[in-house]
């Protein structure tokens, strides 16, 4: 054993799943785990963290992270992940993004790179995930609303995004 020190992120799925007593639970399942932030995952959860990440990465290098008093603003946050047609088979490149300025204007609105380039001065698709939109707000609801507000100034030949998420809220 080495000791490990650091982030370590797990996708789950949580699914029914019947027990052998014939009942059914939520049974957690794994499916993947890396020691980063997982993305677009950190994207909801740093913008609402108080704390300083600095402070709480160095506390955790030195094993002293039950020393920190680790604070989250008591908001919401929702991202939508942009993607490009094709995705996640055979995508296009190189596609003009209009909207980034005015979609990032937008108050309680964070806009995350991912597969995106400078091209002559523009912003063009360069991956498949090309952005992340976060909408943020003292409600669900209300990220919810913010982060599609802000999707429907930005365009690109190709977008699709999911339209559920947060649906619920």
């Amino acid at each position: 054993g080495i000791p490990y020190r650091g982030v370590l992120y797990a996708g789950l799925m949580i699914a029914n799943t019947t027990l052998p007593s014939k009942e059914t639970a939520e049974q957690p399942y794994v499916l993947e785990f890396n020691c980063r932030f997982g993305d677009p995952e950190a994207q909801v959860l740093i913008p609402l963290l108080k704390t300083d990440l600095i402070a709480i990465a160095q506390a955790t290098v030195e094993g002293k992270l039950q020393t920190q008093h680790i604070e989250f603003e008591p908001r919401a946050a929702v991202c939508v992940v942009l993607a490009s047609g094709g995705y996640p088979g055979n995508y296009r490149t190189g596609i003009p993004i209009e909207g980034l300025e005015q979609a990032s204007r937008m108050p309680d609105v964070l806009i995350f790179h991912a597969g995106t380039r400078l091209q002559n001065e523009q912003v063009v698709t360069s991956g498949g995930r090309v952005l992340s939109v976060v909408g943020l707000g003292d409600t669900l609801s209300l990220a919810r609303q913010n982060a599609y507000l802000a999707l429907e100034q930005i365009h690109f030949e190709g977008m699709h995004y999911r339209t559920d998420i947060a649906f619920d809220a």
